[in-house]
């Protein structure tokens, strides 16, 4: 092996941030080497990270294999006790050219086995701005890192640190470069969205980014923002989502519950009402928009009806896509202190919320049938519409080409062109 095998789990932050791990280690010249890109979202992410890292080392046993991500971050010494694991380097050490640039000369020398900074200390989110990665039809920019709340059930603050934001200069650059070379589509991703500017002179808004991006790249077919915090939402990003066409239709909304008793116990900033009103009011803007949201089944403390509320919310908010997870205790965060419900009704629990959402994804796909949509190709034959619905195509098309079809179908989890 000579080029670095890199392994990704977790957000799509980290798959970003992994792509700007490769032209860190490509200009350092590093060889011979297995790079570990971890999450630390759910103590399952901590496990299978343990996991594929021992899996790495058989597959690779002469190569060096390096551990980074937020579990790197928030359990350098578990890492750095795993006889698999080399090196261990931090969520701000994987970003920075002097460090890939160490591993590669120190390769078969004595490189300090854990290089994890305090990454509260961390005030600026760094420019490794990557021109696009995934596909050729999408491409995704980092516009913020960092978590300045404390959910009780959260331990990503402690592995990003706290909120920083890219300047909307900086931004417009890029996306007018992923413009230039071909790109139909691109994506505002980061920890905590909604938090874009706090941070920044003046402290602008995520809507008066979006509206900056949309004025100042005039080329640009589709501006897409991944997920947000309801209750940040801005006057501008409302009257972006109500007038700006070019703004996709899709919003994944960081709810994590229904039930207000749990939100308060979750440290959230909304309540039940402030979710349902939220959708109302978006809609009365824009009736095509669609949401996701991620959803908590199971945390400590939460009773049957509790969990009904929950579940309740899935058609009162008239969500899509849905992201569950069964909860699992993060050692270190105040959730984790909380009486626990039993394991087997977890699981029960976020199966049957899945359950609610593949009924509302599959009435949305219904709902389509016979309308006329424009579809993003992110391949020959597939390809997804305004609202992320994934399409099948029966005759090839070209990858990145925004395709206007009508609807004939659904079936398998797709819509048919």
């Amino acid at each position: 092996m000579s080029a670095p095998v890199f392994s990704t789990m977790g957000c799509r932050l980290n798959a970003y941030e992994t792509e700007a791990m490769k032209e860190l280690s490509d200009a350092a010249e590093l060889k011979n080497a297995v790079v570990v890109n971890t999450c630390a979202v759910t103590a399952e992410a901590v496990r299978k990270a343990r996991q594929d890292i021992r899996k790495l080392r058989r597959t690779h046993p002469d190569a060096r294999l390096i551990v980074t991500g937020c579990a790197a971050q928030t359990e350098p010494e578990t890492f750095a006790a795993m006889t698999e694991v080399d090196v261990v380097i931090g969520n701000t050490e994987k970003m920075q050219s002097a460090v890939w640039k160490g591993l590669a000369a120190d390769f078969i020398g004595d490189t300090e086995a854990i290089q994890v900074d305090d990454i509260m200390s961390v005030t600026e989110t760094a420019g490794h701005l990557i021109d696009g990665f995934g596909t050729r039809s999408r491409a995704y920019v980092q516009v913020q890192n960092g978590c300045d709340h404390r959910c009780t059930f959260c331990i990503i603050p402690f592995g990003r640190g706290n909120s920083r934001s890219v300047p909307a200069g900086v931004v417009i650059d890029q996306i007018k470069r992923l413009v230039d070379a071909g790109y139909n589509e691109v994506v505002l991703t980061g920890v905590d969205l909604t938090s874009w500017g706090a941070d920044l002179p003046a402290e602008p808004k995520l809507g008066d980014l979006v509206m900056r991006i949309l004025k100042c790249v005039p080329d640009l077919p589709r501006l897409r923002i991944s997920s947000i915090d309801s209750i940040e939402v801005d006057d501008n990003l409302m009257m972006a989502i109500a007038t700006e066409s070019r703004l996709m239709p899709h919003l994944h909304l960081s709810l994590q519950h229904g039930d207000d008793m749990i939100l308060k116990r979750m440290k959230r900033r909304h309540l039940r009402d402030d979710a349902i009103h939220f959708t109302q009011d978006v809609r009365k803007l824009r009736p095509d928009m669609t949401f996701g949201a991620d959803i908590i089944a199971g945390f400590p403390t939460e009773t049957d009806q509790m969990f009904e509320n929950a579940l309740a919310l899935v058609p009162e908010c008239d969500l899509t896509w849905l992201h569950v997870f069964p909860y699992s205790a993060r050692p270190g965060t105040p959730a984790a202190r909380m009486p626990p419900v039993d394991g087997k009704k977890v699981k029960e629990r976020a199966k049957e919320m899945r359950k609610a959402g593949d009924a509302q994804a599959l009435l949305h796909r219904a709902q389509q049938v016979g309308r006329t949509h424009h579809v993003l190709m992110e391949s020959a034959l597939m390809g997804r519409t305004e609202q992320f619905c994934p399409v099948t195509f029966d005759a090839p098309q070209r990858e990145g080409d925004i395709i206007s079809t009508k609807i004939k179908d659904h079936a398998d989890g797709t819509l048919l062109a």
